[in-house]
């Protein structure tokens, strides 16, 4: 019999997934519901057992796997973008390095015609406007990933902010939740910037900036660029998923790109649950590689994807049994 189940999670990651429940549902019977509440409340559900499935675009440390009984692996590729509104300036018009952006974002350059800013942008006349920097709320995988990134770029940033779901501001920044919630500020906000998931840029048609890399080339986000910084990471070259994907090396890789996560149960006390988030999951890497692009994410490498399917046969039920769930 069908089994319906439900996913809550990664916002980033909610374009996708409810693409490849759409194509489930009607080639096998099931509803997957997913909710789309951020990373932090992903993983607190799965962890609660409130959910079948959680996601985020933060791995957890295997350790915390372990305590929990959790077994975690990578659905698609993506990448944070940094995103503007300024009027008369277009899209990748706007260049930024990871210096200037952690000054712009612990609020150290707050004139949109900072000397700074203009020297990196000779092209451009940048207005004489303060900078409205907009952010996160909410507990947040692309809060998360965009830290990250910071704190491998700047030292300053590491010591005073770091990384982390949920950062403290400052407190003139405007905060709001979810990436919808962005989207709808930047638009709204002339003279704003912020930073939100690739596919809301295009979905949304946001202006988002170029970005020096770690070889010190200004790229663009995209599916290029994402799928440059996974060719020069440690996942295509050893098949694991252990590291972050920000800062990679590569003329072409985006510096923000960003592996989204899938959590179960590796020991299950619902296994018909479980058993149909397997399915669902297993389906959506033999069947779904086109709807991964169409939701503007990249594939996972083939030696990735060898390596989730090992695994996912590595559940069991309480009472220690494997947990069948091929059909």
């Amino acid at each position: 019999m069908a089994q319906d189940i439900q996913g809550a999670g990664s916002s980033a990651a909610a374009p996708l997934y409810q693409l490849w429940a759409d194509a489930f549902g009607k080639a096998k019977g099931s509803k997957i519901a997913y909710q789309a509440s951020g990373s932090s409340s992903g993983i607190r559900q799965i962890k609660e057992a409130k959910t079948d499935f959680g996601a985020s675009d933060v791995a957890l440390p295997a350790s915390e796997l372990k305590r929990h009984a959790l077994l975690q692996f990578p659905s698609a590729i993506s990448g944070v973008a940094v995103v503007y509104h300024l009027p008369g300036i277009k899209s990748q018009e706007l260049r930024l390095t990871g210096d200037l952006l952690a000054q712009i974002f612990s609020g150290k350059i707050t004139q949109w015609n900072d000397a700074r800013l203009q020297s990196a942008n000779p092209q451009l006349r940048l207005p004489a406007k303060a900078i409205e920097v907009l952010v996160r709320e909410d507990g947040s995988g692309t809060t998360w990933n965009f830290s990250d990134y910071l704190s491998k770029v700047s030292t300053g940033w590491k010591a005073e902010t770091g990384r982390d779901f949920v950062l403290r501001w400052q407190p003139h920044f405007r905060a709001t939740k979810g990436s919808s919630g962005v989207a709808a500020a930047l638009r709204k906000t002339p003279f704003s910037i912020s930073y939100i998931d690739y596919n809301y840029v295009l979905q949304e048609k946001l202006d988002a900036a170029q970005l020096q890399n770690q070889d010190g080339k200004f790229v663009s986000p995209g599916g290029e660029s994402f799928a440059a910084a996974l060719n020069n990471s440690r996942w295509k070259a050893e098949g694991g998923f252990d590291e972050t994907l920000t800062n990679q090396p590569g003329a072409k890789s985006w510096p923000i790109t960003m592996g989204t996560f899938v959590i179960l149960p590796q020991v299950t006390a619902s296994p018909a649950q479980t058993r149909t988030a397997l399915q669902f999951f297993t389906w959506a890497f033999m069947n779904g590689d086109r709807l991964v692009g169409a939701a503007d994410f990249v594939r996972l490498p083939d030696a990735i994807q060898a390596r989730i399917f090992r695994e996912l046969n590595s559940v069991t039920t309480r009472d220690g049994k494997p947990l069948s769930f091929y059909q």
